[in-house]
């Protein structure tokens, strides 16, 4: 099977009052580009997180979204800070007493001063929440995995589809190449004979004539890499796995060979099966940009 790289997966985890969201999309790309976002507290899991997409896709650029919500009573704390409350007393005690006044701080007071109470998140276990989380993220990654599965192979029907059509245009070629040399042979004897009258045709003069042109105009080394790219291409699309870097070269080489035959053509029959050709090879190459 091959893989597109477009694909999408979302997966939803919830356990002991402990909520995490996976979601992550992707479009193609030359190389494996993944960016994350996600709560300050899971940012040491980084690294883990993208070692584990790693064993789901080679190549694309993937958007991860992580959300995690924590319902727990007992996630934060307040914690009272004794020594520096004690020392704002002490100050409190000398400005009374170097200004001749009372000191009238109260409890209420004293804690609404920096520091005094704060707002503590009690620590979390680190493996136990990595725990959710990666069942989580391989949950997605199963769901984006699957998606890309199926538009790849939608991707490969429509490509070997196209490939069979670029084989009747090679198989036209082929069999209208040594057909023009004929035509040209006809045209050229009657050219001669017309500009001649009633002289013999040098026969020797007119095969070399001939042959200089099916040299030039003769594509059939073309024609075999061509049909030779295609059926490799096919074949490739068939055994599947990450080919689409090695399917991109093959049709950059097929596009080369189409050229050449278009160069060469003097025909207006070639030349039309030859743009159609190039047409055909483009909209394979474009499709194959979003192959794994």
């Amino acid at each position: 099977m091959i893989k597109s790289m477009t694909g999408f997966g979302r997966c939803e985890i919830a356990e002991a009052d402990r909520k995490i969201t996976v979601e992550m999309k992707s479009v193609n790309h030359r190389y494996l580009d993944v960016t994350i976002k996600m709560p300050k507290k899971l940012n040491f899991f980084e690294a883990a997180i993208r070692t584990e997409l790693k064993n789901y896709m080679q190549r694309g650029k993937v958007d991860l979204f992580i959300t995690y919500e924590d319902f727990t009573e007992s996630n934060v704390c307040v914690k009272y800070n004794k020594e520096l409350a004690a020392e704002y007393m002490q100050y409190f005690d000398r400005m009374a007493e170097d200004f001749s006044l009372d000191n009238d701080i109260r409890v209420s007071t004293l804690a609404r001063f920096p520091e005094i109470l704060t707002m503590e998140e009690q620590t979390v276990d680190e493996e136990q929440l990595w725990k959710l989380l990666d069942k989580a993220l391989k949950g997605a990654a199963e769901n984006f995995v699957e998606t890309r599965i199926r538009e790849g192979e939608n991707l490969r029907n429509d490509l070997i589809a196209k490939l069979e059509g670029m084989l009747a245009h090679v198989d036209f070629i082929t069999e209208r190449s040594p057909e023009i040399i004929e035509e040209y042979k006809e045209k050229l004897t009657k050219k001669v004979e017309e500009l001649l009258s009633d002289k013999q045709v040098d026969e020797s003069r007119l095969l070399m004539e001939v042959t200089i042109f099916a040299d030039k105009v003769c594509v059939d080394e073309e024609l075999v890499r061509l049909r030779s790219h295609i059926t490799a291409t096919r074949d490739a699309l068939l055994a599947g796995g990450s080919i689409g870097r090695k399917l991109d070269f093959i049709a950059q080489e097929m596009n080369r060979e189409a050229n050449t035959i278009l160069s060469k053509s003097s025909d207006l029959e070639i030349s039309n099966r030859a743009i159609e050709l190039k047409t055909e090879i483009e909209k394979v190459r474009e499709q194959i940009q979003n192959i794994e």
